[in-house]
């Protein structure tokens, strides 16, 4: 569960440089970084070659600029994971945070998540190439890895969206698939007091 977060939260990451796509690239960025707090329920599909069946699952995000997210599984089973800055924490039932560890790789992807929506993408330019097509209202973003180590376990992602994003595409090269289609995408409002704790928010 924790590699699919982590693969989640890559595909918003890199804007890689393809020359004809820039400006597109650069026009979908400012767009999503007008939302700087954002609510949406998803539904996520996981095709695996071993399982006769898909696994689907339900629930809710939270991204706050500058602060991380809350990914909130609420069907078939209940998890609720915080990811700020360089710490992973699991939300109990009572409220309570308990750090998850050995999750460097996740810390890291959120790390860079922050620092491209705050307009420093340099890391994450170095991990994607890029292919954009559409224009601002329907735009559609396909992600393959540089490094032939990260190939040899992601072979591709894909974005759609148009004033938020709306689904992610994610395929690794076992032949799994993991397709997540977010809904009532919004900006997130008032914040819980246990979102704000959770975020680390005053």
């Amino acid at each position: 569960m924790r590699r699919l977060i982590a693969l989640l939260l890559l595909l918003c990451l890199a804007p890689a440089c393809l020359a004809q796509d820039d400006s597109l690239l650069q026009a979908v960025l400012a767009q999503l970084g007008r939302h700087p707090s954002v609510r949406a329920e998803f539904n996520q599909r996981r095709e695996n070659p071993a399982l006769a069946q898909p696994q689907v699952s339900r629930g809710q995000l939270l991204f706050v600029l500058g602060h991380g997210m809350l990914w909130q599984v609420r069907e078939p089973y209940q998890e609720s994971l915080a990811l700020t800055g360089s710490r992973t924490a699991r939300i109990g039932p009572d409220g309570t945070l308990r750090s998850v560890r050995g999750d460097r790789g996740v810390s890291q992807v959120s790390q860079m998540l922050q620092s491209l929506l705050a307009g420093k993408p340099d890391e994450a330019l170095r991990q994607f190439q890029i292919e954009a097509s559409g224009d601002l209202g329907q735009w559609r973003l396909h992600f393959v890895p540089r490094q032939s180590r990260m190939a040899r376990v992601l072979s591709g992602i894909e974005l759609d969206g148009g004033d938020y994003l709306d689904g992610i595409r994610i395929e690794l090269a076992s032949g799994e698939r993991t397709d997540i289609r977010f809904a009532d995408t919004r900006d997130a409002g008032t914040l819980s007091a246990l979102e704000q704790r959770a975020l680390g928010l005053p």
